[in-house]
């Protein structure tokens, strides 16, 4: 699924969210030299270039990676685990909503042969919680669409959620004995959507892209009309979690 991303790149590029501007710089303190774990289209790795940075990508899915090097964001074509170093090295690396994507072990042991001595391994994810009585309205939708499909009956994950993945990221690292004790942050913030907005995005989510489209079709009518119902628009809530650690 992983690689199912690719299959609307601009899509994913145009409406995923970004990262809050004080991670960025909290991790860009640490140096200039930024290696991207999971680029994708280059989000993330823009971010870092505007606050000074120079980025490298390491992103699977070649569709994405075209992108993400379109928009000027220098990137390879692999897997981290199967990724060569070749003597580079880098003060930060980062991996934005992909590091579930990797083995937490190997990877980590990777990032760590990327990263100077005193280099910081952050990886993070962007959780949303819609605001109260919408986020029940979704789910109801893929209820309603998808009985037979209970992996859409959840709740959407929220911050405590995600911690789940920091955790295991936070083992990976562990146990490598190539890190320092990780830490987990957290960062607040919303973003307001219209309805159109919201909608262009969802496609974009796990699991979406392997609907039928007339089921796809009902789930984005049934969202819409939930939107419709509060007025058209909504501010989301987000927390983006961060599992990080520095090398020994």
């Amino acid at each position: 699924m992983a690689e199912s991303f690719g299959a609307d790149a601009d899509r994913y590029d145009r409406t995923r969210p970004s990262y809050p501007d004080a991670l960025v710089r909290r991790l860009a303190a640490g140096g200039p030299d930024v290696l991207d774990v999971g680029c994708g289209t280059g989000i993330a790795a823009r971010q870092f270039r505007a606050a000074g940075c120079r980025v490298l990508g390491v992103e699977p899915d070649a569709r994405m990676a075209d992108l993400a090097r379109r928009s000027g964001v220098d990137t390879e074509v692999a897997k981290i685990e199967d990724w060569e170093p070749a003597g580079r090295t880098f003060d930060t690396v980062i991996a934005a909503q992909a590091w579930h994507w990797v083995d937490p072990v190997a990877g980590a042991a990777k990032a760590a042969q990327a990263l100077r001595s005193g280099g910081r391994l952050a990886v993070f994810w962007n959780a949303f919680e819609p605001p109260s009585g919408l986020g029940e309205a979704f789910t109801a939708v893929y209820r309603r669409v998808m009985p037979d499909s209970p992996l859409f009956h959840r709740p959407t994950p929220n911050a405590d959620a995600y911690s789940v993945l920091c955790g295991k990221a936070s083992d990976g690292m562990r146990e490598t004995g190539a890190y320092g004790a990780p830490e987990e942050w957290r960062f607040d913030w919303e973003r307001h959507y219209t309805r159109d907005e919201w909608l262009e995005q969802v496609p974009t989510f796990g699991l979406h892209s392997q609907l039928p489209a007339d089921k796809q079709r009902e789930v984005l009518d049934g969202i819409g009309a939930a939107i419709d119902a509060v007025g058209g628009a909504f501010t989301m809530g987000y927390t983006t979690v961060v599992a990080v650690a520095s090398r020994n």
